[in-house]
């Protein structure tokens, strides 16, 4: 019997070390909690040092007499790790003619009279590497109609090595007196009235066939009840007696 309570008392030291050490060791959940703001954090720092993303988008080509209309010129650079310096020209041809002339070049120098103090930047900003060299012009006139080309001269330095690439930007400029709506708006529109109402004539057709229904159950069982009330007694008490037996 002593030897058996010894070995009892051996096996439960080793078990209350493990409960002190257990309770010691944070919960499950406090660490999972800890790990995960870790995390989060390690990502913040990581997401600092990224690079916004570039998107190219084509100007619009229909400006409204009188207004303000911008001149889209987005070109993105292929590696953003690279630095780079650039600077943005923009030309103007005359539908008639047959060479471009240089009527803007950045920031805010605006060559020719037709374009004087009409030309405003609305590129990027608080940046030497510009991927936006998108301008405003105001107030449109319809001698503005013509071709526009958007050139983009960008520096790229690597290892000491300094690479010049050129590029260009070209569309055709209506204007007109009024605003025209596409025809992909016209066709949307269309479209949503077609099942608007289509909708609501489906839901008309249903009701109507749910209420045939109804009223078709609601005469049968009258007709049956007539048809059990025009019996006699005698022959609804063998009815019954059937039922129960």
């Amino acid at each position: 019997m002593q030897s058996v309570a010894k070995r009892q008392e051996r096996l439960a030291v080793p078990r209350l070390q493990e409960g002190s050490e257990a309770s010691r060791r944070p919960p499950r959940k406090d660490r999972m909690w800890v790990l995960g703001l870790l995390l989060a954090v390690l990502l913040l720092m990581k997401g600092q040092e990224s690079w916004g993303a570039c998107v190219e988008v084509d100007s619009d080509t229909e400006a409204v007499a009188t207004g303000n209309f911008k001149l889209g010129c987005i070109c993105c650079k292929r590696r953003a790790e690279v630095h780079a310096t650039a600077s943005v020209d923009w030309y103007y041809m005359k539908v008639p003619n047959t060479s471009f002339v240089q009527i803007y070049s950045f920031r805010d120098i605006t060559m020719g009279p037709q374009f004087d103090k009409r030309l405003t930047w609305d590129g990027s900003e608080n940046s030497t590497d510009l991927q936006d060299g998108s301008i405003i012009l105001h107030n449109v006139t319809t001698n503005d109609t013509g071709h526009y080309r958007c050139q983009i001269t960008r520096n790229l330095t690597i290892h000491n090595y300094c690479i010049r690439t050129y590029s260009q930007k070209n569309f055709t400029l209506t204007v007109v007196e009024k605003p025209t709506r596409p025809d992909a708006s016209i066709i949307s529109e269309v479209m949503m009235y077609v099942s608007i109402i289509g909708l609501q004539l489906w839901l008309l057709v249903e009701m109507i066939y749910c209420y045939g229904k109804i009223s078709a159950a609601g005469v049968a069982q009258r007709e049956s009840m007539a048809e059990y009330s025009a019996t006699s007694p005698t022959e609804k008490n063998s009815e019954d007696l059937l039922v129960d037996e």
